[in-house]
């Protein structure tokens, strides 16, 4: 049995070592130990302004974000599920985990989708209300009409702070990678009836080695100069036959607009 792993970070030591010791036995909504994008290479802030680090109130990194409008990010339901306005900072413009530069901002309002019970079920989509608007460049979402950037073989770039290998450790800089969309057929294969293929869309090699990772659930999936996917969940991080699975945005483009123009 393979398990299923959102792809969020475990912020607290104890949380690490246990996830990381049930690794071979977690299912569901378990958290595994914080890990950044596997097989990519370092970039910046500067290079993509629109990516956020979503915090804990002491700025400890747990989620990636995409700027959409200059107080509105897009990022995954299962990162904000236990989450309050007064636990949570977005920090833009910080390429590096251990910096202190850049802004942050406290959010005053999660908007979490309704219909979202866990990431394997689909739904993983979530909009934060900063109170402080950021000074960078937003990135544009597609159209719920934009189905057609799905297409298998795609060029999809993924970003964010996670592990560089599962059950390792966080990259302290943000790192890039550049992954092909694959087939729902193909997806379906490799997850079953996990994949839902109206809410879902994956992206990897089939041989794997490059994927997104713990620590950068939440982060955008780019197409075509458009956040078009949101990190969410996979089978481990980087294994041949399992690609990552990623919020198909263009199902949920209206709610995210309603709520980007609220």
């Amino acid at each position: 049995m393979f398990f299923k792993l959102p792809r969020r970070a475990a912020l607290a030591a104890a949380a690490v070592a246990t996830a990381a010791s049930l690794a071979g036995v977690l299912t569901g909504t378990a958290q595994a130990a914080p890990q950044p994008i596997v097989g990519g290479s370092t970039t910046t802030t500067t290079a993509y302004p629109y990516v956020m680090q979503i915090t804990d109130a002491s700025q400890n990194q747990f989620c990636g974000g995409t700027l959409v409008s200059p107080t509105k990010v897009v990022t995954a339901a299962h990162c904000m599920v236990g989450e309050t306005t007064s636990s949570v900072r977005v920090v833009g413009g910080r390429t590096y985990l251990n910096g202190t530069n850049g802004t942050v901002s406290r959010v005053s309002k999660i908007w979490i989708n309704p219909s979202y019970s866990d990431a394997t079920n689909g739904d993983d989509v979530a909009v934060l209300t900063l109170s402080t608007s950021m000074p960078y460049t937003t990135l544009p979402y597609v159209s719920s009409s934009e189905t057609g950037v799905y297409a298998a073989g795609t060029t999809a770039r993924i970003l964010g702070w996670g592990t560089t290998r599962s059950g390792g450790s966080s990259s302290n800089q943000l790192r890039t990678a550049t992954v092909p969309t694959v087939s729902d057929s193909s997806c379906s294969s490799s997850y079953g009836s996990d994949y839902i293929a109206s809410d879902m869309v994956c992206a990897g090699y089939p041989e794997g080695g490059v994927d997104t990772c713990q620590g950068d659930s939440g982060g955008p999936l780019i197409i075509n100069g458009k956040l078009a996917g949101i990190t969410s969940w996979g089978n481990g991080c980087a294994l041949a036959g399992y690609p990552g699975v990623y919020t198909r945005l263009t199902t949920f483009s209206s709610l995210v607009s309603a709520q980007v123009n609220s």
